[in-house]
């Protein structure tokens, strides 16, 4: 049975994978005043973190529509889809997999399974890969949605922000509190589990890479583990990765910007890790 593969551009996969996996990828808009972006293709992602403090209006996003979605649908059913998954960013964060469900209720010519991946860049990325690569090994979408489910469990995303103007700009933090928390180097760290976002506040860059670390550490051993950041420099990456480095399951090290449907909130110069822990079994 053939399984076709649907997620979106918050995903943050290489080019590469999503074309070598045949990953059908829908881009979510970015808004800047009366100019509209298809994430990923109309702009790219270190040109949004470049212009993006010097926009003259504050960016917002949104979802495609319901048709679009059908569309993408209908589309793979002609290319011999029997089954498609529809793997999408958490709901706690965005409306994109209550619009994919509606548009797979539409969907009459192919079985569509819409899947919550609750989490975020490559947390949900890694699992549209595996998606893929199951698919095209022959699995069925059942027995896909098993292995997602296992993943999901695994699953972590954390990382600090730089800075806290950009949450003050998108109106996510009371500016007096920015500015206090700015005052007193405060460097929140965001964390994503099964759905579930969190945050802790922590004093000064350092205790927060050290912080970065202690979360790592705690889930390790890692299966898969990639670096993910904001435009961060390359002085910041290098020695996150150095830091890192014995926590780290052997291979390549992942690097990619978090698609900026997210950085429009939190701001150029994040970074922290998506990861999948070890299976325990």
């Amino acid at each position: 049975m053939t399984v076709r593969i649907v997620t979106d551009s918050t995903c943050d996969l290489p080019a590469e994978t999503i074309t070598r996996l045949g990953i059908h990828v829908i881009p979510l808009y970015i808004n800047v005043g009366s100019q509209g972006f298809l994430d990923g293709i109309d702009l790219s992602r270190q040109e949004f973190y470049t212009r993006l403090p010097t926009f003259p209006h504050h960016p917002t996003t949104a979802v495609p529509s319901t048709e679009r979605f059908h569309a993408a649908y209908e589309a793979l059913a002609k290319e011999g889809a029997e089954e498609v998954l529809s793997i999408h960013i958490s709901t706690a964060l965005s409306a994109v997999t209550d619009v994919a469900r509606v548009a797979a209720q539409e969907t009459r010519s192919v079985a569509v399974h819409v899947v919550d991946s609750q989490q975020l860049s490559l947390g949900c990325g890694f699992l549209v890969e595996t998606a893929a690569r199951m698919a095209a090994a022959g699995s069925t979408a059942s027995e896909i949605q098993v292995a997602l489910q296992d993943q999901i469990e695994r699953s972590h995303v954390f990382a600090v922000l730089d800075t806290l103007e950009f949450l003050k700009r998108s109106g996510r933090m009371n500016k007096y509190l920015a500015g206090l928390a700015t005052l007193l180097q405060i460097k929140p760290i965001l964390t994503m589990h099964q759905g579930h976002p969190g945050s802790e506040r922590v004093r000064t860059r350092e205790r927060a890479m050290r912080r970065l670390l202690e979360l790592l550490e705690a889930v390790s051993p890692l299966e898969r583990v990639a670096i993910v950041h904001t435009h961060a420099s390359v002085e910041h990456l290098s020695e996150l990765r150095s830091r890192a480095a014995h926590l780290l399951p052997p291979g390549e090290l992942l690097t990619e910007d978090i698609t900026p449907v997210i950085g429009a909130h939190i701001g150029p110069g994040a970074l922290g890790f998506a990861v999948i822990a070890a299976s325990k079994q």
